[in-house]
């Protein structure tokens, strides 16, 4: 049998660098699925495979960014995070905000994301107040800014001059509606926000039908919200605002119920007795002339329309229905205004209202 040619020392060394290049393989392989797993592999999830979200503060930094993903139950494997975000140097780049998160998200999407501060903005709706305080509890649940902060800052004097209001018509400004915030939105910023809104609706054309009835902005304001306050019937506020416009022009005290009803502090009255006639404020229009000294509640900008849009007629007397409907009789005289007042104080009567 014959014998076997001993390997050379040429072909030894090859085998040996084959080996050590297939170590190398291996080991970049494992390296770099290891680093794959760090960057790419999903490392969030949402327990109700919905969408979730993650609320920065302002001023929080990277270690309270880690503490909120784990107490939400966000965050699967801390370590990778970490890494990752030294690597994209988000540690030192934390931007307050709300995020939208979903389930097994990678740390790459979730820091590019947070790095970029691309946040979901949020819908803000508010109608139906009256005054800074319910104001104040209605956004405040949708921002960061609390509710304290947001009726401080509105009831301050240096505010107040800023935006050129007086205290009791600085509810002109802000116009119910419904817009769009991003969470970690300040009670300044959103204050801001309401005066760009406000001098964007009050256009040119707004401006000068004002002028021409001889009434400010905020006197525009202060009448639409006693418009509204009479009655929601959108169709007939163009008529309740030309009475009430005959009655400044005539001299005549506006004797409206809501303006009544906001000097005793009970918008829920349902009926006006004449000790509530009594009651000494600028807001009882029964015993002071002309129009009190700001809004009643927040104008809705249909309103204010109907106001700078008023019905010429001759009516200055008004009384609701008797029935549901929410609409008013109108009269021109004291007599026919009476007879449908006992109408309607029949109709109570028989509904069983007091």
């Amino acid at each position: 049998m014959p014998n076997k040619k001993p390997k050379s020392k040429s072909t030894r060394f090859q085998n040996i660098v084959i080996a050590l290049l297939l170590l190398i393989l291996i080991f970049g392989g494992a390296v770099s699925y290891r680093y794959y797993r760090f960057i790419k592999s999903p490392n969030i999830q949402v327990l109700n495979k919905k969408d979730g979200y993650l609320y920065i503060p302002s001023e929080a930094d990277f270690e309270d960014v880690i503490g909120i993903l784990h107490t939400e139950g966000y965050l699967l494997h801390e370590n990778s995070f970490r890494w990752l975000s030294e690597q994209k140097k988000y540690i030192k780049n934390i931007k307050p905000g709300r995020y939208r998160l979903t389930d097994n998200m990678s740390n790459n999407d979730l820091i590019n994301m947070l790095r970029i501060g691309d946040q979901e903005p949020i819908r803000v709706t508010f109608n139906q107040v009256h005054n800074f305080q319910q104001l104040a509890s209605v956004v405040s649940k949708h921002i960061e800014a609390d509710s304290a902060q947001l009726s401080n800052h509105w009831l301050n004097e240096k505010t107040l001059q800023i935006y050129g209001f007086s205290k009791t018509n600085f509810i002109a400004m802000f116009l119910p509606n419904t817009y769009e915030f991003y969470w970690n939105t300040s009670a300044e910023e959103f204050t801001q926000r309401m005066a760009s809104e406000f001098k964007q609706f009050w256009n040119a054309e707004r401006v000068a039908k004002a002028k021409t009835m001889g009434m400010s902005q905020s006197e525009v304001s202060t009448l639409a919200s006693i418009v509204q306050s009479e009655t929601r019937k959108r169709d007939e506020m163009p008529v309740v605002a030309g009475l009430y416009i005959n009655r400044l022009k005539k001299g005549i005290r506006l004797q409206a119920d809501p303006t009544v009803k906001f000097a005793v502090g009970d918008p829920s009255l349902k009926r006006i007795y004449f000790k509530h006639l009594e009651i000494e404020s600028p807001y009882n229009t029964y015993k002071v002339l002309g129009l009190p000294p700001g809004p009643i509640t927040f104008p809705e900008t249909y309103a204010i329309d109907a106001v700078l849009n008023y019905q010429k007629h001759n009516y200055i007397f008004m009384c609701a229905k008797p029935d549901y409907s929410g609409y008013h009789n109108f009269a021109t005289t004291l007599n026919e205004h009476n007879r449908y007042r006992n109408l309607y104080i029949k109709f109570l009567k028989k509904e069983g209202i007091r």
